[in-house]
């Protein structure tokens, strides 16, 4: 049986990812020391599936993986300082202690023995710098030049961080494949998103109250998470992925965050006025990314449309966390 390692296992992604790998003969690895993942009643669903088992690790600790064999075939390195409050309160720490974790991580899998391919999740956000100066093609090719925002910028720390983890990477000498998400949504992802968020106040606004929405007109394109899922999942396993940069993602249609609202309000079935607010800062107005490379390498393009992807993650969420309305 091939096994698996995935550091940040206990998030959004990584649970979603280790069932798809669990279907493809792998034992998984979940490693995670839960300063950001949550013990819910889906982990622990996940958790008593054969094959899967829990490192509860600090990667931050040297000898975090040191116990650990030398046969795994993947390693998908997730685990990263996220999130916008730690970006702007943070930026020292999003910068040292991303680039520590995945020294951590390529030190240990330079240990494997038959290592077929780390999978090491950087960030559309190492766009932001070349749409900041009108300088980034949309949809956005893996190939666009990246151009960086001013250093001393807080929110420049978590891009820098990801664009400096693909540097390394692709210079490790190992088995690679980069990947960059672009706006992936769907169950357990936490509330501090904006499909989650607007579902959760859509949910708790009495009918007919008003739902106050920012940046009504920037535009995205969102990817369910079973697509994006199975997009890293096909190209680890594709010898034609190492050492490729991929967007993973959903190329159209391109959305406006006002008509997110609408589906949102739409799907919860209330009577709610939807007002504008202004942008929020350093929110880019687009982000849409060209996924013909992607689509030709792995064989998959996304097929869950918003509709039904909003409404698949209203469902998880009004069963397990929202308030009773």
């Amino acid at each position: 049986m091939k096994r698996a390692l995935i550091t940040g296992g206990s998030g959004f992604i990584g649970s979603h990812l280790a069932r798809r790998l669990l279907d493809a003969d792998y034992a998984v690895d979940l490693v995670d020391n839960f300063s950001r993942g949550r013990r819910d009643g889906d982990l622990e669903t996940l958790l008593e599936a054969p094959g899967v088992r829990l490192l509860e690790r600090d990667l931050l600790q040297p000898e975090a993986l040191s116990q650990e064999g030398e046969d795994y075939d993947l390693i998908v390195h997730l685990a990263a300082i996220v999130g916008v409050a730690n970006v702007l309160n943070a930026p020292y720490r999003v910068l040292e202690d991303n680039v520590l974790l995945l020294l951590r991580v390529l030190e240990f899998a330079r240990r494997q023995r038959a290592l077929s391919r780390v999978v090491f999740t950087s960030t559309s956000e190492v766009y932001a710098g070349s749409l900041g100066l009108s300088m980034l093609p949309l949809p956005t090719p893996e190939t666009a030049p990246l151009a960086l925002p001013r250093l001393d910028e807080p929110r420049t720390s978590y891009l820098l961080s990801k664009l400096y983890g693909e540097a390394l990477c692709l210079q490790s000498g190992l088995p690679v494949t980069v990947v960059r998400p672009h706006n992936v949504y769907g169950p357990r992802m936490g509330l501090a998103h904006v499909i989650p968020e607007l579902l959760q106040r859509a949910h708790e606004t009495p009918a007919g109250g008003t739902l106050e929405v920012f940046s009504v007109e920037h535009r995205r394109t969102f990817c369910y998470v079973d697509d994006a899922v199975e997009m890293i999942a096909r190209a680890a396993e594709s010898s034609r992925c190492a050492g490729e940069v991929l967007n993973v993602g959903r190329e159209a249609p391109e959305v406006r965050i006002g008509d997110v609202a609408q589906t949102v309000r739409d799907t919860v079935g209330k009577p709610l006025e939807i007002r504008a607010l202004p942008p929020t800062p350093g929110s880019p107005e687009r982000r849409c990314p060209d996924m013909s490379k992607t689509s030709e390498l792995t064989g998959h393009a996304a097929g869950v449309g918003l509709e039904d992807g909003i409404r698949l993650t209203y469902a998880w969420y009004a069963d397990r966390l929202f308030a009773t309305a």
